[in-house]
């Protein structure tokens, strides 16, 4: 039994062994999409920032969709560490906590007149 013996090196360190050409550039291009992305495992706080963004935008009267990624490499393509992250038109503006309906309105607003 060896405890201090060489590691054995892994053969994709970076997205599990899907580190392929093709993958990260559809990865690169999905990033950048237009529209809203909810970053998130699907637990209870990602649903609760995915419900606040939806009802955020019914009350402005946007017709825009909403992904919700659970997708850890690509999540972490975002250079995001802390869920749930939201995402607009590929620029991380929340990560870490529960966004308020208001406060999702006021990002969408700044946003918008950017």
């Amino acid at each position: 039994m060896k405890l201090f013996g060489k590691k054995e090196e892994s053969k994709s360190p970076c997205c599990g062994g899907n580190c392929k050409s093709e993958t990260m550039q559809n990865m690169e291009q999905e990033r950048n999409e237009r529209g809203i992305k909810i970053l998130g495992s699907g637990c209870a706080k990602c649903i609760a920032l995915e419900n606040a963004t939806r009802t955020a935008i019914s009350e402005m009267g946007l017709d825009i969709e909403i992904k919700h990624i659970t997708d850890f490499a690509q999540i972490a393509s975002y250079g995001v560490m802390t869920t749930p992250a939201l995402v607009l038109d590929g620029k991380v503006v929340s990560y870490g906590r529960v966004l308020t309906v208001q406060e999702v309105n006021t990002i969408l607003v700044k946003y918008k007149s950017e």
